[in-house]
């Protein structure tokens, strides 16, 4: 039975593509404000374009970030797609003004030290070795960004460096940290947070819609977690 999910509307573009290529890989989706399904469906896909605050105040004005939460408590999965992304995290920094986010994450999301923005085409990815996302898809192969802001890695010290007490820490190469959550990592002008799993919450600063077999290879991985 196909995986009942839903594409999160609260006026962010690139919905219908976000809803095609998951209906590709398998799933059953929606796309609705309904927060009642929001908070019911195997798996719910926070998506996002543009600005942090005016995706934050989107999410706020239909009350999704409560069904973000909630979701969380109940452990239901999640997946954020880049700015649907970045709103995970404690807070964005755009233009010099502070938008706060749903803190799921530690961590604020700020521009980019590179010498071309927006960081616009195909980059490659360094993934934690049993990443799920990622399971089956070749080091060299190459997903789709745009955008300007992310979580730089010299700023995630409080993501990378939470408690690991009581979770299996994962190694990942060239870092030398035990990681958790999962962080995979790509680079333009600097190294910047591409995807972060953490147990049923998974989010991606890349474009799996719109990144070819190789997206969609994500999007079926993820699906299989559900």
């Amino acid at each position: 039975m196909a995986a009942d999910v839903v594409v999160l509307d609260y006026g962010s573009g690139n919905l219908r593509s976000a809803e095609r290529a998951l209906a590709r890989a398998g799933a059953s989706v929606r796309v609705t404000a309904d927060l009642d399904r929001a908070l019911s469906c195997d798996g719910l896909v926070v998506p996002g374009v543009g600005a942090f605050a005016a995706c934050m105040a989107g999410i706020r004005g239909i009350g999704g970030d409560k069904v973000i939460t909630r979701r969380i408590e109940l452990g239901r999965p999640l997946l954020g797609i880049c700015v649907g992304m970045q709103v995970l995290f404690s807070a964005g920094v755009e233009h010099g003004t502070r938008a706060e986010g749903c803190e799921v994450w530690p961590g604020t999301v700020d521009r980019l030290d590179a010498p071309v923005l927006p960081h616009m085409g195909w980059n490659t990815v360094t993934a934690p070795q049993d990443s799920a996302l990622f399971a089956g898809i070749g080091a060299d192969t190459r997903f789709y960004f745009v955008h300007s802001y992310a979580l730089r890695m010299r700023d995630a010290g409080p993501l990378l460096h939470v408690d690991l007490s009581a979770v299996r820490p994962v190694s990942e190469p060239g870092l030398g940290l035990a990681l958790h959550p999962r962080v995979t990592i790509a680079e333009h002008g600097e190294r910047f947070a591409a995807a972060v799993e953490d147990g049923l919450v998974s989010a991606t600063q890349f474009h799996p819609e719109k990144s070819g077999d190789a997206g969609a290879q994500v999007l079926a991985n993820w699906l299989g977690t559900l």
